[in-house]
């Protein structure tokens, strides 16, 4: 007699992986002209728009820091200490490369407004953010705005960003504040 049997050994091991959203850079930034030098004066024109590009050296400066490998050198954080913002006259197209504002001459970073950055941790909003502000006073940078930039340091340093676009010209009438912010969603 023979006995016969037939065995199945399996198993299904199923996974599914739920999508997700992509984290999504955001830039806004607020430009508002004011006669004068009163910060607390209306002001006579406000300019708002969104985006820019992220550069490779402001990234790069990010990662070193979470990673706690910033706070010295071209590695300085942008806090209230080195934090800078910086105007052009050039609308010389951003790109991932550049290090610094593309103008020639016309180019000045001004250190941070009292109490910025600002910070917020998006609980609620679902957008963590950074706020810089600077105040370009009626002796600073009065020429044709084109450029602006985030940077590390008040010369060479991370340039965290770039955006080109027309903002007017600025004249020693008048003192400008610009305001980006920056969030993660």
């Amino acid at each position: 007699m023979i006995d016969t049997s037939h065995g199945q050994d399996g198993a299904e091991v199923g996974a599914q992986v739920a999508g997700h959203d992509p984290v999504k850079w955001h830039a806004h930034w607020k430009l508002e002209k004011r006669l004068g030098d009163n910060p607390d004066a209306e002001p006579y024109e406000v300019l708002e728009g969104d985006g820019n590009i992220l550069t490779y050296g402001g990234i790069s400066n990010l990662w070193q820091s979470l990673i706690g490998n910033g706070g010295s050198g071209a590695l300085e954080y942008f806090d209230n200490a080195n934090a800078y913002i910086g105007v052009g006259d050039s609308n010389t197209a951003a790109a991932a490369t550049q290090t610094d504002l593309q103008a020639a001459s016309n180019k000045l970073r001004k250190a941070m407004d009292a109490t910025y950055p600002i910070h917020t941790d998006g609980t609620g909003s679902g957008a963590a953010s950074i706020v810089f502000r600077s105040t370009f006073a009626t002796g600073d940078a009065n020429w044709a705005w084109a450029e602006w930039a985030i940077f590390n340091a008040s010369s060479s340093g991370r340039m965290l960003n770039r955006k080109v676009e027309a903002l007017g010209t600025k004249t020693s009438a008048a003192s400008w504040t610009l305001t980006l912010t920056l969030s993660l969603s």
